[in-house]
């Protein structure tokens, strides 16, 4: 479904789709994907970058505020996660032999650090997740992220505020507003690592 802030009427619904979707059961798109294209991905493919899938059906408890004053009492909403066995296996690989794993968006951090297992490893199948990530939070497997600029008192600011230092956000946060970026699905991505 098109969010809110997309007034125009869409004649070709799939421009609101990113191109990593196969399987319809998302309330929303995951906004990070929308800034790659077929054509980027082959760009990325030529420079040996490996693009690999894992799933993630956005809910709607990903647009809910956090609005309690100590994250730790905030209710963490549960969304359905999968990674492939072959995907599983293969990322394993990659992040034994010191390869950096890049996120794109949320979704897909919160997918690879809900797998993620005490030995060091992801395991694969599926399952629900509440997983909640936030300022101090150990990194188990995502090394950086693509994402985009989220909204104040958000689990997603919350999230990608455990990359950097608040002042870094913050300072990101200020020259975006300066420079009138535009927030939200379009134009507005950064590459946090």
């Amino acid at each position: 479904p098109l969010p809110p802030y997309i007034k125009e009427c869409l004649e070709n619904s799939s421009r609101y789709q990113t191109v990593f979707s196969e399987i319809n059961w998302s309330v929303a798109a995951p906004t990070a994907g929308l800034h790659f294209t077929e054509e980027l991905l082959e760009k990325l493919e030529k420079k040996w970058v490996k693009i690999e899938k894992v799933l993630l059906h956005v809910w709607l408890g990903t647009f809910k505020w956090v609005e309690t004053e100590n994250i730790l009492e905030h209710k963490m909403h549960s969304e359905f996660a999968e990674i492939e066995e072959e995907t599983a296996i293969r990322l394993n690989k990659y992040k034994k032999e010191w390869k950096r794993i890049i996120a794109v968006g949320t979704t897909s951090v919160r997918t690879l650090e809900s797998f993620w297992n005490s030995d060091n490893t992801l395991s694969f199948g599926s399952k629900e997740t509440d997983i909640f990530i936030y300022p101090w939070y150990t990194w188990k497997f995502v090394d950086s992220i693509i994402t985009n600029f989220h909204l104040p008192k958000s689990t997603l600011l919350m999230l990608i505020s455990s990359f950097a230092w608040k002042e870094k956000v913050d300072e990101a946060y200020k020259y975006a507003v300066e420079n009138e970026f535009r927030f939200f699905s379009f134009w507005d991505a950064m590459w946090i690592k």
